[in-house]
């Protein structure tokens, strides 16, 4: 995040929008609350029409592959870290 900050600051990036981040919840005293070419978002950025029901879609439809026994779908891959 400091690195971010000062790319920010110094010009090489002249925008940037965020909705992780390395402490959370987001500590008061952060200095990126100071940035003003930042945004940030409480991890709703993504969300769109219906969004909701797609994400409750997808959790029934894992639900069955996994009573199944079935590979689920968007699985995490903890080595590639997303």
């Amino acid at each position: 995040q400091s690195a971010l900050i000062d790319a920010l600051a110094s010009g090489p990036l002249g925008f940037a929008a965020l909705d992780v981040f390395e402490e959370e919840p987001l500590p008061e005293e952060s200095p990126l609350f100071d940035v003003p070419n930042l945004i940030m978002t409480p991890h709703i950025s993504g969300n769109f029409p219906d969004y909701t029901k797609r994400v409750h879609e997808l959790f029934l439809d894992n639900l069955q592959r996994y009573l199944k026994g079935e590979p689920l779908r968007f699985v995490v891959d903890k080595q590639r870290g997303y």
